[in-house]
This record gives C-alpha cells, sequence and structure tokens, in this order.
C-alpha cells in the first residue's frame, strides 16, 4: 500500500464509519479495484483507521466524554461493549474468513438495506429522546446488537447498533449518538488487538515507512470524519434511514455484479 492507496482507503472510511452503510465493506470492495492487495499491515490499517475516524466523535462530544461526574455514561459503555468483547474473542476465525468472501458481505449488504428501508416504520413513537435515560439493560441489549456486526461483516456496526437503539424505544439521533459513543471503546479494543497480533506474528511490517503510511491515512480518516458525523446527525433527523438503504442495496448489487464480471475478487 503506497500513500495514495492509503488516503482513498482513509477518505472512503471516513465518509462511511459514521453512516449504516459497512465502512469494512466498503474498504474491501475498494482495495482490488485501486490495487491494494490483503496482507498484515492492510489488516491492521484497516483497523486502526477506523478508531482514527471514530476519535472525532471524541473530539465533537468531548463535553460527554470527559464529565468525570457522570459516571453512568461509562457505566453503560461499558455494559454495551462487553459482548462485542467476547464475540470478537471467540469468533476470530470466523470474522477472518468471512472478511475475505466479497460477494457474503455484499449480500450481507443487501440485506442490510431492506431492513433499512422499514426501521421507521418498525420501530414508531420512541420514548427516549435523551441519552441519559438509556438504562443499563437496554445499553447491553444495543451491545448484543453490535455483536451481529461481527457475525455479519458488511452489515456495518453503526447499521447494527442503531437498530438496536431504535428496537429500544430510543430515538433516531439518540440512537445514532449511542453507537458513535460505543464505537470508541469497541474499536479501541480491536486497534490494540491488531497492533498486538501484528507485533506477535508480523514484526517485519512495523517499519518507518509504514508508519508513515498509518499516520497519513489516520489523520485524513479523522479529519473527513468530523464532517461525516455532523451530516448523518443533521439527514436522519429531517430524512430519516430510507436512502441508506437504497444505497446498500444498489451498492450491494453493483458490488456481485463486479464478482461475476471477474473484476474484483
Amino acid at each position: 500500500m503506497d500513500t495514495f492507496q492509503s488516503i482513498i482507503i482513509a477518505i472512503i472510511e471516513g465518509l462511511t464509519e459514521f453512516l449504516p452503510v459497512s465502512s469494512t465493506a466498503h474498504m474491501r470492495f475498494a482495495n482490488p479495484i485501486i490495487g491494494v492487495h490483503p496482507d498484515a499491515f492492510v489488516d491492521m490499517f484497516e483497523i486502526v483507521i477506523q478508531l482514527a475516524a471514530i476519535l472525532s466523535v471524541v473530539t465533537i462530544y468531548y463535553k460527554k466524554f470527559f464529565n468525570f461526574k457522570k459516571l453512568d455514561f461509562y457505566y453503560k459503555l461499558i455494559i454495551a461493549v462487553i459482548p462485542a468483547l467476547i464475540g470478537g474473542y471467540f469468533l476470530k476465525k470466523h470474522i477472518d474468513e468471512v472478511l475475505d468472501n466479497i460477494s457474503f458481505m455484499a449480500y450481507v449488504m443487501i440485506g442490510g438495506g431492506i431492513v433499512l428501508l422499514f426501521i421507521d416504520k418498525l420501530f414508531k413513537k420512541p420514548t427516549v429522546t435523551n441519552e441519559d435515560n438509556i438504562s443499563m439493560m437496554q445499553s447491553f441489549i444495543i451491545g448484543c446488537y453490535q455483536v451481529l456486526s461481527i457475525l455479519f461483516p458488511g452489515l456495518s456496526r453503526s447499521a447494527a447498533t442503531i437498530i438496536g437503539g431504535m428496537s429500544q424505544k430510543l430515538n433516531r439521533s439518540v440512537a445514532a449518538e449511542f453507537s458513535f459513543f460505543l464505537a470508541v471503546p469497541t474499536m479501541v479494543a480491536a486497534s490494540a488487538k491488531s497492533f498486538m497480533d501484528v507485533y506477535k506474528d508480523h514484526k517485519e511490517v512495523l517499519v518507518k515507512d509504514n508508519f508513515i503510511t498509518l499516520g497519513t491515512g489516520a489523520m485524513v480518516a479523522y479529519i473527513v470524519a468530523l464532517i461525516s458525523v455532523k451530516f448523518f446527525i443533521t439527514y436522519i433527523q429531517k430524512h430519516g434511514f430510507k436512502v441508506f438503504g437504497w444505497y446498500r442495496i444498489v451498492m450491494g448489487i453493483a458490488i456481485l455484479a463486479l464478482v461475476a464480471q471477474g473484476i474484483i475478487k
């Protein structure tokens, strides 16, 4: 992966991380098109730039993240992240296998898109209009929904947790914001695990040039994500999720067509 390729992938990550369209699937779809071939560094790069994008949430909501008087906020995130930590540990082999199956992710994209077409009708009359009113049990259930994005790469962590939030009577914006907050401990843990795996098994990729590439990608993903977060919250408050559902369906069908033609594998 060269610097230009890292910037392209980082822009894709920054644009899609907070949208319910699966940033992982978009990066996996884009890699073969721009000539990026999977290896230990690319795998680590994709996870770390997701963390960089997610840290934009800490910047935007810094008052929430650094308000140590509200311990409930941290307790809710800890409870919500536990299912993903357990799922990620026990499902690693499954994750590695399906991440190499682009067709599988395309089908999941389409299935998730169909759900988003109807999500606003499925979960009507939300009663939770403020993050402070989310209970510990609701936090845990939303965290369980996040595990679905581990089982089905291409579903989107954001989509899974937003659907989980709305199933627990959170309104659109609160469900989206809690999804953002939950992403922080989730991706910190995932990035730490990825770096440790690379350090253990592929120390040869931990060289200066790769760190420069990683740093460039992380900065680009962070900046683009700052814009993406603000756009997403504003958009869903007014229009809901249907456009993202149609996008996922069209994207999934397009990827399946490219796979059928042998353009991507």
